[in-house]
């Protein structure tokens, strides 16, 4: 399965924002990478073709999701009802591999990814491996009965303090339903998402 794979640190610094959670380097370190650091000057003022072209990519990293993928996703938004940019990151929370982030089965986005494709997550009672699986309202996301001794998946659970109004944790099973569609104003990532919407539209 494709997937970024390279630096992460590097590319939250990139964007000056933390987008794949806490990282320790990053708050030493909170300037763009380089080896000239805080003091390197980075050119004059950026396009607008580049500025939208950044906030695409940090919606793809935040995400994990490749450039084909996000390209369709956002076909896809485009011709669904509502305001395209926020249907566009509904789709991506939609996504199997975020609900299971969302939950708290994992603490990070790609964590929740491999647990997905180990085959350690249901969706109603059924598994599923594909971490880009579309959840629905009303589905159930749950822990097979074989992972949830997982330290990985016991140790996320109990340090996770986020709750979302969208999707509900039952503890004692294991599972989370997905109680809606998120709002914009639910949804926590530092996304521009107007800047996509206009940098696919030229």
């Amino acid at each position: 399965m494709a997937r970024y794979t390279g630096p992460k640190t590097k590319i939250a610094r990139r964007f000056k924002d933390p987008i794949f959670g806490p990282d320790k380097a990053m708050d030493k370190r909170p300037y763009g990478p380089g080896q000239h650091g805080p003091s390197k000057k980075r050119g004059g003022k950026q396009s607008e073709y580049a500025i939208q072209l950044a906030e695409k990519q940090k919606a793809k990293f935040t995400y994990g999701i490749l450039e084909k993928q996000f390209s369709n996703l956002f076909e896809k938004a485009s011709r669904m009802k509502g305001i395209t940019g926020e249907v566009l990151l509904q789709l991506c929370e939609s996504r199997l591999d975020n609900i299971v982030y969302r939950l708290g089965v994992s603490p990070t986005r790609s964590g929740a990814r491999q647990l997905v494709s180990h085959r350690h997550v249901t969706v109603n009672g059924d598994l599923i491996n594909i971490p880009s699986y579309t959840i629905k309202i009303g589905d159930v996301v749950g822990v097979r009965e074989k992972s949830k001794s997982l330290e990985v998946v016991t140790a996320s659970l109990s340090s996770n303090n986020k709750k979302y109004d969208w999707l509900d944790w039952n503890n004692s099973d294991m599972s989370g339903k997905v109680l809606g569609i998120p709002s914009r104003e639910m949804i926590p990532e530092n996304i521009k998402e107007q800047l996509i919407v206009e940098l696919y539209s030229k």
